[in-house]
């Protein structure tokens, strides 16, 4: 197999490609550029999709992945995407609907990979952020476990092939673990992850469940101004990144996502760029060695880019824990 369709087994007996390609972009980005980059990113070989339904883009991300099988560079079985349910729908009524409306954006039968985007529920209705008249988020309460019943019977439809979560800390964890009459397990807990907020914790944690941890913001973030704080570091201008980057004859992204790789961390990697696009894929040729990680660990100071802020107070904020 060529290594850079290397996969990891789910504990559903499925598997995930290692690397991802991650199609979030702020909104005044075209939709258009998500369709190129997406068709670009499976030309160079990612066969891994991580997109949601609150990016508002599956319509474009569905169709660059139907025109790269059209055109014969893959086969369905090839991808792997994965859909999240957004805050909006935790309602058990409204997860199979909002999966349907992501199917149909996308024009496909099935998901790879459904999952819970955040474990906060919002009011349900059209806007993605409801909003009281003093700006403030309105929140919903939600059993989650009652949400995770929804999730399972998509699986068992065969709507998605496997689901998780996303944004959860270990608490929220272990209460999907230790409901009773559990059907599914998490395959997977999609959170925050980098140097600079390295996770090894909820990494422990999710390892000891046989649950893959999957790193959003491995390059540092996208720092849109809707959601990161402005002031904080850049991490791909680290220089102890730099000058492992250089010893390696690599670029820092690579090296960041090269570490997540060797933890035993699936990690996504977010690029509009061409460029940057096909550099992300030389994460397969080289190896860091136990000095590198070592060094790359110590970097970690427990920054989150994504602390979304809005949801504190909620319930379930899943940031105020420590893991």
């Amino acid at each position: 197999m060529d290594p850079k369709h290397q996969r990891r087994e789910l504990n559903d007996g499925r598997f995930i490609p290692v690397l991802g390609f991650g199609t979030y972009a702020p909104e005044e980005v075209p939709k258009s550029e998500a369709l190129e980059a997406t068709k670009f990113a499976i030309g160079a070989g990612f066969r891994h999709i991580d997109c949601a339904y609150v990016y508002q883009n599956e319509e474009q991300v569905g169709q660059a992945i139907r025109s790269k099988i059209a055109d014969g560079t893959v086969k369905r079985d090839d991808i792997f995407y994965t859909s999240k349910l957004w805050a909006t729908f935790l309602r058990p009524e409204l997860v199979r609907p909002a999966l349907e409306k992501s199917l149909k954006d996308l024009q496909l039968d099935y998901v790879d990979l459904y999952i819970i985007h955040f474990p906060m529920a919002m009011k349900p209705g059209e806007d993605p952020l409801p909003k009281d008249e003093n700006g403030k988020v309105i929140f919903d309460t939600v059993d989650l476990c009652s949400t995770w019943e929804a999730m399972e019977k998509c699986k068992d439809a065969g709507l998605a092939k496997s689901i998780g979560v996303s944004n959860f800390n270990h608490k929220q964890l272990e209460k999907i673990l230790n409901k009773p009459g559990l059907k599914h397990k998490p395959v997977c807990n999609q959170v925050e992850c980098h140097p600079y907020l390295n996770q090894s914790k909820l990494l422990d944690f999710c390892k000891s469940k046989d649950i893959v941890l999957v790193a959003y913001s491995a390059l540092g973030s996208h720092r849109d101004p809707k959601w990161v704080d402005q002031s904080l570091p850049v991490l791909l201008d680290d220089p102890l990144l730099g000058a492992i980057a250089k010893k390696h004859k690599q670029t820092p992204a690579v090296i960041a996502l090269r570490y997540q790789l060797q933890r035993g961390v699936v990690v996504l990697a977010k690029s509009y760029n061409k460029k940057r696009i096909k550099e992300n894929m030389q994460v397969f040729d080289f190896e860091l060695t136990p000095e590198d990680m070592k060094a790359i660990d110590s970097l970690n100071r427990n920054l989150r880019y994504c602390d979304f802020l809005l949801g504190v107070g909620h319930p379930e904020y899943p940031f105020s824990e420590e893991y």
